[in-house]
């Protein structure tokens, strides 16, 4: 039982992450860089890979399972630490088309520096995201709208998960 229990679960993840990936498929469907912000043993990532064959996947954890995923091959690049270390800012501005954040972080306004002009953002959290919205238009994003069908959007609620997608704007010159 336990099995079979271990098993739904993680055909419920793997459901969950196709759809999450799915979601930025219509706005940018070949992105060139993608990072996974808390990405552990990069579960999202191996799954987005099927929809996104030709994007480099890179993941970034405060734990050492993502140098786990790099040897599985799950991520081409590992970064240990938090989104808001210096080395990881410095080395990662601008750097990326897409970047995900899966599990809530504190770290939003150092996130969003490593998109590129352009650059979507793609946020799923368990709280409401009124506050979500005002932290992403101080860091100069616009958010999109949602053009999911409703069953989708009843799924989520059921899930109790909120997806906020976000496009960096240029920066005015």
């Amino acid at each position: 039982m336990k099995r079979l229990r271990a098993r739904l679960t993680e055909l419920d993840r793997s459901r969950r992450h196709r759809a999450t990936a799915r979601a930025m498929l219509r706005l940018n469907p070949e992105p060139e860089s993608w990072l996974d912000i808390g990405t552990g043993h990069a579960h999202f990532p191996a799954a987005a890979k099927a929809l996104f064959p030709y994007t480099a996947f890179d993941g970034l954890d405060t734990t050492t399972a993502v140098l786990v995923a790099r040897e599985a091959e799950r991520v081409e690049e590992a970064y240990l630490g938090s989104p808001a270390s210096p080395h990881l800012t410095k080395a990662l501005t601008g750097r990326y088309d897409v970047v995900s954040v899966l599990r809530p972080t504190e770290e939003l306004a150092a996130v969003l520096t490593f998109l590129r002009p352009g650059g979507h953002v793609l946020v799923e959290t368990p709280e409401a995201v009124e506050p979500l919205h005002t932290a992403l238009e101080a860091g100069n994003c616009t958010i999109l709208p949602s053009t999911r069908h409703p069953a989708l959007d009843r799924l989520d609620r059921l899930s109790s998960t909120n997806r906020v997608i976000a496009r960096r704007n240029p920066s005015p010159a």
